[in-house]
């Protein structure tokens, strides 16, 4: 496993050389969608009983930036090594697939989780919320995590150019993200949007995150479980068979 641990460690250092924009720019930009919403909605929303609308929106805003950024970081290290003619450098030592999809995978994660601690960090100090099941949370940003790498592995295997990359950002995670109960509850929606929310994958991620912190969410924590892991699976396979086939990485 010395090749995996060697590309993971390259992956590591990638990302942390500008910590400054791939780790505090994240941070600061939660810690403003936190203070703008808490101001305007603070009175207004009160999501569950007992439970102020601060208190909610940070679990939120931290899985929100652990989900975009490690998707942001094994897409993005992907790209840039097509772009610039290194990506041969990966594909001639003699890795494994399964090597070069952990070490991409596992970098992405921990990327994701050091922003999401920082998130956490620099927003608790206006509403410390509650931390009643630290297993769930510590499960569901795992996993979490796990899925957006892998969707960034795909994204970044699939496209070409920066271009395609951004489109695929724009178009499918952002939307995801912003639609899955990060700033409410679904169940404060219309009927036909609630059916929807439940359609998005991104949704279980975060109300089973958030359940960790509560002890309350907006479906039971064993479903979100199973809907996150299948989704995991189905990813991993995916990019997995990408990689062995070499689809846009050796042809």
């Amino acid at each position: 496993m010395r090749g995996f641990y060697t590309l993971f460690i390259k992956e590591l250092m990638r990302f942390w050389k500008v910590s400054f924009q791939t780790v505090a720019a994240p941070v600061l930009t939660a810690l403003l969608y936190l203070l703008i919403f808490s101001h305007v909605l603070q009175k207004q929303v009160q999501p569950y009983p007992g439970v102020q609308y601060v208190e909610f929106l940070i679990p939120g805003l931290a899985m929100m930036s652990m989900l975009q950024n490690a998707f942001a970081n094994s897409s993005s290290s992907l790209i840039q090594s097509k772009i610039t003619g290194n990506l041969v450098f990966i594909l001639l030592p003699p890795l494994s697939h399964f090597e070069l999809f952990l070490a991409y995978v596992l970098a992405a994660i921990v990327r994701g989780m050091v922003v999401g601690a920082g998130v956490l960090a620099v927003t608790c100090w206006m509403a410390p919320p509650a931390l009643q099941h630290p297993l769930w949370v510590m499960v569901f940003a795992l996993l979490g995590c796990g899925v957006m790498a892998t969707l960034g592995l795909i994204a970044g295997i699939w496209a070409e150019k920066f271009d395609q990359l951004a489109a695929f950002q724009n178009f499918i995670i952002v939307p995801l993200t912003f639609l899955s109960g990060v700033f409410y509850s679904i169940h404060t929606l219309p009927d036909i949007w609630l059916r929807i929310s439940h359609l998005n994958p991104v949704f279980y991620m975060i109300d089973g995150f958030r359940f960790g912190f509560f002890g309350v969410g907006d479906v039971s924590p064993w479903m979100s479980l199973c809907v996150v892991f299948l989704t995991f699976l189905t990813l991993a396979g995916s990019a997995i068979l990408l990689i062995c086939t070499g689809y846009k990485l050796r042809h």
